[in-house]
């Protein structure tokens, strides 16, 4: 599928939700002068637990990735790519829909910059925020009214642990997980990570979502 962003048309795949749907999702995708892309398997794993959680949900290419237009604009375009993905999940969710926002390493650093000050956006989840890099800097503190999940390597060297709770120490609403022994890609252990993901889903309380979208 295709759909509007401010560069041109992005590329995305949108997943029904397993079962009754709870809300719409977007999932941002590692960075696009690293090969990322959204077929990274950390990505699909995480739309397979926001899917099978009741979420439909929508992971997208960054401009210049695929068949998305436009090209590489150092995270400043590519926090304007999720907003755009936002508005399509919204539109195909249903305007009453809860959204949920996040995405992995670069990803999860673009959608916590793009849900900043969004009202529609109910939850966040981000893995491997990478707080110790470029991507990482100047990112805003997860809102303290909006339960948020971080989910880390023991051994993430672009965003440590103890980096990572230093950077979250003021977000009282926010779940920090650490992964043992893993590391930034999660090798080996892409289960736990949809198990977290799996059991923060279900403790939220969200609006009901009425009837479904076409």
């Amino acid at each position: 599928m295709l759909f509007p962003g401010t560069a041109g048309e992005l590329e995305g795949l949108w997943k029904e939700a397993a079962g009754p749907r709870r809300g719409a999702a977007v999932f941002a995708h590692p960075h696009p002068l690293h090969g990322g892309t959204m077929h990274n398997k950390v990505v699909y794993r995480a739309v397979q637990a926001l899917t099978q959680s009741g979420f439909a949900t929508l992971r997208f290419q960054f401009r210049g990735v695929g068949l998305s237009k436009g090209r590489y604009d150092a995270g400043r375009g590519e926090v304007e790519d999720v907003r755009s993905a936002l508005d399509e999940a919204q539109a195909r969710g249903g305007p009453g829909a809860a959204l949920v926002a996040g995405g992995f390493s670069f990803g999860a650093a673009m959608a916590l910059k793009a849900s900043d000050g969004d009202p529609r956006v109910a939850a966040f989840i981000g893995l491997g925020l990478p707080v110790a890099t470029e991507s990482g800097r100047m990112l805003p503190r997860p809102p303290a009214d909006r339960p948020a999940l971080f989910v880390v390597g023991e051994r993430d060297a672009y965003g440590p642990p103890d980096d990572l709770a230093r950077f979250l120490q003021a977000a009282p609403w926010t779940r920090r997980v650490v992964i043992p022994g893993a590391d930034h890609f999660f090798e080996g252990q892409l289960e736990e990570v949809a198990a977290e993901i799996r059991a923060f889903l279900e403790s939220l309380t969200l609006p009901a979502i009425e009837g479904k979208a076409s």
